[in-house]
């Protein structure tokens, strides 16, 4: 087919016809270049930002658990005094 033919095709003249050619046959060769296998290296970063988002869940974990235990151990020493108070009173 000729360029004239392609471009009446397509609708466009034959200089749009020519310069999406080139393009076209531009990105073809860019893609059967070789590259490099694997996957692409994390940025530091980003390594460093999970690193530590996942640190400050764990330290939250613990945080929420602490305070936990602090309010248990307040509790079961209200219920101690309240024992003792009580067996004051039957006294």
């Amino acid at each position: 087919m000729t360029a004239t033919r392609a471009a009446q095709l397509l609708g466009v003249s034959r200089k749009t016809y020519y310069k999406w050619e080139q393009r076209g046959l531009a990105a073809l060769l860019e893609g059967v270049q070789d590259q490099e296998s694997g996957r692409p290296e994390t940025p530091p970063e980003l390594t460093r930002q999970a690193a530590f988002n996942k640190e400050l869940k764990e330290l939250k974990q613990q945080n929420e658990l602490l305070e936990k235990q602090l309010k248990l151990k307040d509790l079961v020493h209200q219920m101690q005094l309240q024992e003792k108070q009580e067996g004051a009173k039957k006294k």
